[in-house]
């Protein structure tokens, strides 16, 4: 047999294209040809492969060679393509069976003694695999990855020996299966650990039940990054298909995967505040997520916000109305996920302690202006909640008091049970209504539309920041299990948006 053709899986975003890697051997002088474009990467693997065939005691093919990578217009990249090229060139050259080859997909990049070292994206090309009804046959330190997929069937092989073996009959490659679930994650960090800040608590609960985006406003020391950090564990555990999704991100991004008690975790991604707008969003030659994708289905704090560079935080404006970033290149665009929940933090004035009672502040209203002028308008009207962690008081801080009862269960409990009812509702958090919905699940009586009347006019509100009064206003009903939103939901609802307000 002179032509095999063997299934692999490209990369592209988030998901894993087919890739049928087709080897010919035909008469002629000795050569080797790549075709269907290859990136270097792939372009490089003839070599490798050379030498990982010769080092495992096979015969590599003196013949006319030509491997074809189809679809052809498919861009193809990295060294994931050696092992199915290797295999292909096997049978192709009559060493290894041809027939069983239709079953199984393979990937993995081939060190020159054989050995298998393990690629990124290999949880999508699992789940695309399992959809295929097809065996991914991958490098070892790939496959407890690619086993998370329940209906997958994956075989972990650690040298193009073991591969050889197993498609020749000789020695089975192990089956990987499924980790056990490991249940709902621990909570890691309690809102009880935050001293007072009452208000924080309650703003950071209603962020948490209707997947609002939050601001901090306060000086330095009152407790913001604290108040931030238990955010995720306050919001429910991923179900199975959303901790599938966003792990399938970070295997693309080539991060090793957590725990298997990490599993459900919400991911927390805090970039510091000198980070380019590609990495925040993604970007590259060959375009990788960034840090709004990785922190997908999870939180994303930025601390010191004015900090950051007025042009990177543009760049989150699409995706926190979108729920996805869209990376364009000349040849190719690729669209990654990106549905976060924004937590920021930052000081009320350029030297930090605007209004601290030791009166240290000498900023003049023009300063304070132009320190929070390097938010843009549009950024601050797609941020739900803006609220001022004001200091601690000393005789709260220093009082003595026995160890503290945990907050956060109960805390995640009203979210989870405020969570349900929006999803009976409307199938969505809140924070996610088209403004459709947001009038229908809103309905407003007398006072109610007074007072938001009464409020448009005097903070000069866009449309955009009405329809995100009212899906706080109705999370703030949800958590008090109230049908109806009334004047009260909707009052709360306004404190939160203190950076409206005109600086005095």
């Amino acid at each position: 047999m002179s032509l095999a053709t063997v299934h692999s899986r490209a990369q592209e975003g988030v998901t894993a294209p087919p890739v049928e890697v087709e080897v010919h051997l035909g008469n002629g002088l000795p050569s080797l040809s790549v075709v269907g474009l290859p990136e270097a990467g792939v372009r490089e693997s003839k070599d490798r492969v050379r030498g990982a065939i010769a080092t495992t005691g096979l015969e590599f093919p003196a013949r006319r060679i030509t491997i074809n990578l189809a679809p052809a217009d498919l861009p193809k990249e990295g060294g994931r393509f050696d092992l199915p090229i290797a295999v292909g060139l096997l049978a192709a050259s009559e060493q290894l069976p041809a027939d069983e080859l239709p079953h199984y997909e393979f990937l993995g990049e081939l060190a020159l003694g054989g050995g298998l070292r393990p690629v990124r994206g290999a949880l999508p090309a699992a789940v695309k695999a399992a959809a295929a009804g097809r065996t991914l046959i991958l490098p070892r330190a790939n496959a407890a990855e690619a086993a998370r997929v329940r209906d997958a069937r994956i075989l972990a092989a650690d040298d193009l020996a073991g591969v050889c073996a197993a498609l020749a009959g000789n020695a089975p490659l192990d089956r990987i299966a499924p980790p056990e679930d490991p249940g709902p994650p621990a909570i890691t960090a309690d809102l009880a650990e935050v001293r007072g800040q009452h208000q924080a608590k309650r703003a950071l609960e209603l962020a948490a039940a209707g997947g609002h985006s939050l601001l901090l406003l306060g000086p330095p020391g009152t407790g913001k990054s604290m108040l931030a950090r238990r955010l995720p564990d306050l919001l429910p555990p991923l179900d199975e298909d959303e901790a599938l999704e966003a792990a399938a991100i970070r295997s693309v991004a080539g991060g090793a995967e957590e725990s298997t008690e990490a599993w459900y975790r919400r991911a927390f991604r805090s970039p510091h505040h000198t980070a380019s707008a590609a990495a925040l969003v993604g970007g590259g030659s060959h375009p990788r997520p960034g840090e709004i994708s990785l922190a997908h289905r999870g939180v994303l704090f930025l601390d010191e916000l004015p900090e950051f560079d007025r042009r990177v935080l543009e760049v989150l404006r699409e995706p926190l109305e979108t729920g996805k970033v869209a990376i364009a290149r000349a040849t190719r665009r690729t669209e990654f996920p990106a549905t976060f929940q924004l937590i920021a933090a930052m000081n009320p004035c350029p030297c930090g302690y605007l209004g601290d009672p030791s009166g240290r502040c000498h900023c003049t209203p023009d300063q304070i202006r132009r320190y929070r002028a390097k938010l843009s308008g549009p950024l601050l009207d797609r941020i739900d909640l803006h609220l001022e962690v004001p200091p601690v008081p000393v005789d709260t801080l220093t009082a003595e008091q026995p160890a503290p009862e945990p907050e956060t269960p109960a805390a995640r409990e009203r979210v989870e049970a405020a969570r349900e009812r929006q999803r009976r509702r409307a199938g969505r958090v809140n924070a996610e209504l088209e403004p459709g919905e947001v009038e229908a699940a809103c309905r407003l009586d007398t006072a109610g539309r007074q007072l938001l009347e009464q409020a448009i006019r005097r903070l000069d509100l866009s449309t955009r920041g009405y329809h995100r009064i009212l899906r706080m206003a109705r999370t703030a009903a949800d958590l008090a299990g109230a049908e109806a939103v009334t004047a009260a939901h909707l009052t709360e609802a306004l404190g939160y948006r203190q950076l409206d307000r005109p600086v005095d």
